[in-house]
């Protein structure tokens, strides 16, 4: 049993709920967004909520059940509120800066690193070591995100790179000899 699925997902009044067919369309202030339903799946749309059915008790229509249901409680959140990841920059020289809508990294390369955000996306950098990601596609913030934090992962030794805000990086000890041993 998907306890997830049967939860009904509330609409705000300023949200819009359109079910053309098999596409649930989505629309509020923040944008709009649209999703296929898996064929198994139903979606009914009563007053000021969505809720999701499955046919059977199949493990295949309870995982999408649940699946289909969280999507949808995104896409409602992501339309209202928004998605946000913060990232911060640590270590000497590292920084980064905005060029139009490009953002600029400068994290140790011989070169600056441009990344362009997709349509939808929004980077903001508050100060030279801190970067934010918004945007109301949930899965599509947080892919920008990894990929920031890709161009130069936090490395173990000193912590420097670009981690999540309030990410703890362990840190390894180093050579025995630089500690005073011998």
């Amino acid at each position: 049993m998907s306890r997830i699925g049967e939860m009904p997902v509330p609409v705000p009044k300023n949200v819009e709920v359109k079910l053309d067919g098999r596409v649930l369309t989505i629309s509020g202030p923040k944008g709009s967004m649209s999703h296929e339903i898996p064929e198994r799946i139903g979606v009914e749309i009563a007053e000021g909520e969505i809720v999701v059915t499955r046919p059977s008790d199949s493990r295949t229509d309870n995982s999408m059940h649940g699946l289909t249901r969280s999507l949808i409680g995104n896409m409602v959140h992501g339309v209202t509120e928004g998605f946000e990841k913060s990232l911060e920059i640590i270590g000497t020289g590292y920084r980064a800066s905005k060029d139009g809508r490009t953002l600029v990294l400068q994290v140790g390369y011989s070169h600056p690193v441009e990344i362009v955000p997709e349509e939808g996306i929004e980077i903001d950098v508050p100060s030279a070591t801190k970067v934010t990601v918004r945007g109301a596609d949930k899965q599509l913030v947080g892919q920008t995100a990894a990929s920031i934090r890709a161009v130069r992962e936090p490395e173990v030794y000193h912590g420097k790179g670009i981690r999540y805000a309030g990410e703890h990086v362990p840190l390894k000890a180093g050579k025995a000899g630089k500690i005073g041993i011998g």
